[in-house]
């Protein structure tokens, strides 16, 4: 029972991985693919590491499992801000594309 109840959620995190992928492919405009690949980090990757939280064998492998977790869901945010960011400062139509002047 456990193992299908970690293939479920192994199995969603990897769906979600897959949409942000199309997403990130698809969209032609770069906040748009920032949006669609912080998706997949979050979402896809906690999914993901529930699944294996559930097949863990003791605290210490779910432990590590919780602070992988802790880290993405810190450093993922950070990074497409910085991203973002960038995108601002350095794309000429930025202003037009997003106010529409």
């Amino acid at each position: 029972m456990r193992e299908i109840i970690a293939a479920v959620f192994i199995i969603a995190g990897m769906l979600v991985f897959v949409v942000a992928l199309l997403g990130i492919y698809r969209l032609k405009y770069v906040m748009n693919r920032i949006h669609a690949a912080a998706l997949g980090d979050t979402m896809g990757l906690g999914l993901v590491t529930i699944g294996l939280m559930i097949l863990g064998k003791d605290v210490f492998h779910i432990a590590k499992y919780i602070l992988i977790i802790l880290f993405f869901w810190m450093s993922s945010p950070i990074a497409s801000h910085m991203i973002g960011k960038v995108e601002m400062l350095t794309n000429k139509d930025y202003d037009e594309r997003v106010h529409g002047k």
